[in-house]
């Protein structure tokens, strides 16, 4: 605040009078009191003066009234003011809301923005101490709510338990309850009943009334007894009013005897119910007519040669429910517009089925040349006979309407099709669809000359070219069919027409439809290359053949692979694709024939030559898949992949001593660890334990950091009962591949089968730390805690885990099969949220409905889950357990041969049921079927534990 200047004795506004009826503390709320020494009121008058004024001054007037509780002024009065001098400010003045009292020790200073600086300081510290004080002032204030609800309850909630009883009234009870009455005390008064004679008047009248006059108005007289006068006296009949309404109805009834729609009787007995259906018209639909109805009308006088609005108003009174007048405004349109044929169009229509047939015959003579109007006019006739001499009577008016043409010759029979078609053509030669119809019709050597004709007028049109060529092939001359393609691209290329690429390969594919193979191959073969860059050729070729491969066009989509091998045959991927194609849609002999071709110019591609074996070994042929794979050797000696298809198939054919011999020539010559693995598979089918254990060391010094040799010495070990050696082998196997998820996890179930719960805690712990994006060990953890009891550690180590892998889809199945049954619906939308196409969750979703008894819903999810990954054994099993509870026998049939095609290899269950030395031979269907019959025997041991 800035420095005051030279002070002053005394301040000026001090020594002013306070003006008249100033009651001292009225502005804080004081009120003053009249005593006996008082004189006059001691509350303010009327006219006080404007406080607005001392805010504006920022001092209030110097107090000068009584005050509250003061005595009378006078003596007393001119002391106060001289102590209100000495002290500088008036004690009793007005409570200013911004400087409060101190607006009179601050009246002269000025506001800066030390000032206003400090103000907001202040302000903040009031909301801050506002905000904490709050959360009090709202708990309280919610107490006290809640304390008045309860000691004051609605009506609603004091009988809320009545309410909920009323379910079990039964409907006798609820009938038996009486109505309420009308029981209040006005109407319980009695009432006096007055009886008041009727007077003469009102009988008179009545006679009046009643009388019958003969006589004519003579107001209606004037014009001819045919108004009624407007002034006449309304009739209080009730039975002439039920009569006038009769009469109102038949005639409504008379009036839609005929209608457009063909209506020509009408049950009175129904109309009334048929009105019932009638959309009734508001009032600002009714507005909307009336306003068009003016614009129409205006438009139909203004230019009366203008069809649209002949049409629109005519239209316009249908929609109103005006027929009358809307066939009067057609008929009127088409005597101002005689040339126009939308206008005798329109007119046909709205005529009633008797007089349409006039109505058009006089548009036709009108308009001879409408072939609009010909087409309806043959549309009107009923007769096959009738309709053609329609059309031939308008042909002989318009020669060159195609479209009469085509109509005309659908009618007729073969023989005067093809004598309407030669006609045809003379008169429109320049259609193509007339001169193919023809060359249809005809026999093979007339239609060629047919289509000779139809070249020369139309040498611009290949659909003439390719029907010619499908012509030729259907009279078996498939060696021309190339030529005339191979000709046809070369003339249209003469005449300057532009190839279009796109446009001749859907003919290709029509062809295919149509039957005409060999023409569809021409097509390909001579135009799939037109326009395409030479780099471009293989990526565009094969997008071609998939395409037509989705469209269904298999054929098609051979023949360019076809060709594309005819340009690039030693590209690996093409050959695959095509073989694919074959294997899908094609013979056994048509695949073969193409895999051979394929190693003969690819004798390196390994996935050919195991493809040409397994399809015969498939096909049962297994000396012809030994021929093949022998012919492999020869070409690939170095192949490991060959080397263990020949061991599969002869150890699936339960050869066993030429798949040992096949896997020590193999290793001889230096195999790889896939070849040591098979190796130890096959002793171990044989129960050679010290030659498994043997060939499994030397291959751990050769391969230690292949894993899977780990597991099965591991594996082993168990199997014998040796844990230690069993224990030890995971362990090295950990060292050399700490990042093995399968390692870690059979090291914590053997510790658990050895020492308990504790030693697998410390593995799994040791195995997360390594490995920490990796949701198996969770999913352990939280199994082993749960099979031993502790469910709350279980949810902790699920929570934990659900935190680290997000993502996991495991995770969130297991997740949702510990939550309590009310809490699973949530658990799987936020499972839903987190990995929406995870096979897991899907598969978790499909068993709570399968629970829930929701059959549709649970198979289309595990239809969803086994089309995700039809690799994993474990969903077909689920989903066929779930058929053979609610499915029929040709649903679990699709179930198993959709499992058989897929042949699944992973998922926890089948990898154990199937990779089990009783199980080693035997065949997907089998597998399936022990995996069912394993989950129903835990199913079953659950529910047991839980009773």
């Amino acid at each position: 605040m800035q420095a005051p200047g030279a002070p002053k004795a005394r301040l000026d506004f001090l020594n002013t009078r306070p003006p008249p009826n100033y009651v001292a503390g009225l502005g804080r709320g004081a009120t003053g009191f009249t005593t006996r020494s008082d004189i006059g009121p001691a509350r303010a008058a009327p006219d006080l003066p404007d406080r607005s004024a001392a805010a504006v001054g920022g001092a209030a007037p110097a107090a000068g009234g009584v005050g509250r509780g003061r005595g009378k002024g006078g003596a007393g009065e001119e002391d106060e003011e001289d102590d209100n001098e000495e002290k500088g400010y008036d004690e009793n003045q007005k409570f200013d809301e911004f400087e409060g009292n101190d607006v009179g020790l601050f009246a002269s200073a000025e506001y800066d923005e030390d000032d206003k600086e400090a103000d907001a300081i202040w302000e903040a510290i009031d909301q801050r101490m506002d905000s904490r004080r709050k959360d009090r002032r709202e708990a309280r204030l919610k107490e006290e709510i809640e304390k008045y609800r309860a000691s004051n309850p609605k009506i609603t909630e004091q009988f809320a338990d009545l309410k909920r009883k009323l379910y079990t009234l039964s409907s006798a009870e609820w009938d038996s309850i009486p109505e309420i009455g009308d029981y209040s005390l006005r109407n319980k008064k009695k009432r006096f009943e007055s009886f008041v004679p009727v007077p003469d008047t009102l009988l008179e009248k009545a006679r009046q009334e009643k009388e019958h006059v003969s006589a004519l108005d003579p107001r209606s007289r004037i014009v001819g007894g045919m108004e009624t006068p407007s002034a006449q006296t309304p009739v209080a009949d009730l039975t002439a009013v039920g009569e006038g309404r009769g009469t109102v109805l038949s005639v409504r009834l008379d009036r839609i005897l005929d209608s457009v729609t063909g209506q020509t009787v009408v049950d009175p007995k129904g109309y009334l119910t048929d009105l019932k259906s009638m959309k009734i018209t508001s009032d600002a639909e009714i507005s909307d007519i009336k306003k068009a109805r003016l614009l129409l009308k205006s438009v139909t006088q203004t230019n009366p040669k203008h069809p649209p609005g002949w049409i629109a108003a005519a239209r316009l009174e249908e929609v109103a429910g005006k027929m009358q007048v809307a066939r009067q405004l057609i008929k009127k349109s088409c005597e101002e517009c005689p040339k126009n044929e939308d206008v005798w169009l329109e007119a046909c229509r709205l005529a009633s089925p008797l007089e349409a047939k006039a109505v058009i015959a006089q548009g036709v003579k009108a308009n001879p040349n409408s072939v609009k109007l010909w087409m309806q006019a043959s549309k009107l006739e009923e007769d096959t006979a009738n309709k053609s001499r329609v059309l031939r009577k308008g042909l002989e008016h318009i020669p060159d309407s195609v479209r009469l043409w085509k109509a005309v010759v659908e009618l007729a029979n073969e023989e005067d099709a093809r004598l309407l078609l030669q006609r045809a053509v003379e008169c429109c030669p320049l259609h193509v669809e007339l001169w193919l119809a023809l060359a249809k019709l005809e026999t093979y050597e007339s239609a060629k000359k047919v289509l000779n004709k139809a070249r020369e007028k139309l040498p611009k049109e290949p659909a003439i070219w390719i029907t010619a060529a499908r012509l030729e092939e259907a009279n078996g001359n498939t060696a021309s069919v190339g030529k005339i393609i191979e000709r046809a691209i070369r003339a249209l290329q003469r005449e300057g027409l532009e190839i279009d690429r796109e446009a001749w390969m859907k003919e290709a594919e029509g062809c295919e439809r149509a039957g005409s193979l060999g023409t569809c191959q021409a097509i390909i073969n001579n135009t799939v290359g037109i326009g395409v860059e030479e780099e471009d050729r293989k990526r565009t070729w094969v997008a071609d053949a998939e395409e037509c491969k989705k469209r269904g066009s298999i054929e098609t989509a051979k023949y360019i692979y076809a060709h594309a091998l005819t340009v690039f045959r030693t590209k690996k991927s093409i050959w695959l694709k095509a073989a694919q194609l074959e294997k899908s849609h094609g013979t056994r002999e048509s695949l073969d024939a193409l895999l051979r071709k394929a190693v003969t110019y690819i004798p390196k591609a390994e996935v050919l030559w195991l493809m040409g074996a397994k399809e015969k070994w498939l096909a049962g042929d297994v000396p012809a898949a030994r021929a093949i794979l022998e012919e492999a050797f020869a070409a690939i000696p170095d192949s490991e992949e060959i080397w263990l298809a020949a061991f599969k198939l002869e150890f699936e054919n339960r050869e066993t001593e030429r798949a040992r011999k096949l896997l020590a020539k193999a290793r001889e010559r230096g195999g790889l660890e896939r070849v040591w693995m098979k190796s130890a598979i096959v002793e171990r089918e044989l129960g050679n334990v010290d030659e498994e254990r043997r060939l499994l060391n030397d291959a751990l010094r050769r391969f230690p950091s292949f894993f899977k040799l780990w597991l099965m010495l591991g594996q082993l070990e168990e199997r014998l009962g040796n844990s230690d050696k069993a224990k030890d082998a995971y362990e090295s196997g950990i060292k050399n591949c700490p990042n093995c998820i399968p390692l870690w996890l059979s090291l914590a179930s053997l510790e658990e089968k050895m020492n308990g719960l504790s030693k697998a805690r410390a593995v799994l712990t040791m195995a997360r730390k390594k490995n920490p994006q990796s949701p198996e060990p969770w999913l352990a953890a939280v199994q082993a805690e749960a099979r031993h009891g502790y469910k709350r550690e279980a949810d902790v180590l699920m929570a934990k885990a659900l935190q680290e892998c997000p993502n996991s889809g495991i995770l969130w199945a297991a997740s949702i099969e510990m939550a309590p049954r009310p809490q699973r619906k949530t658990k799987s939308s936020d499972a839903l949220k987190k990995c929406d196409h995870d096979p897991h969750v899907i598969v978790a979703v499909a068993k709570l409905f399968w629970q829930e008894r929701k059959v549709e819903k649970a198979r289309n999810w595990f239809n969803r889950a086994v089309t995700l990954a039809p690799d994993i054994g474990d969903f077909w099993a689920l989903y066929f357990k779930f058929e053979q509870q609610h499915g029929t026998e040709e649903q679990r049939n699709d179930v198993l041969k959709r499992c058989v095609a897929a042949e699944p290899k992973h998922g926890e269950k089948w990898q154990a049921t199937e990779k089990a030395v009783e199980n080693s031979h035997e065949p997907t269907e089998s597998i399936l079927k022990k995996v069912v019959a394993s989950l129903k025997k835990e199913e079953n041991l659950a529910e047991n534990n839980h009773n």
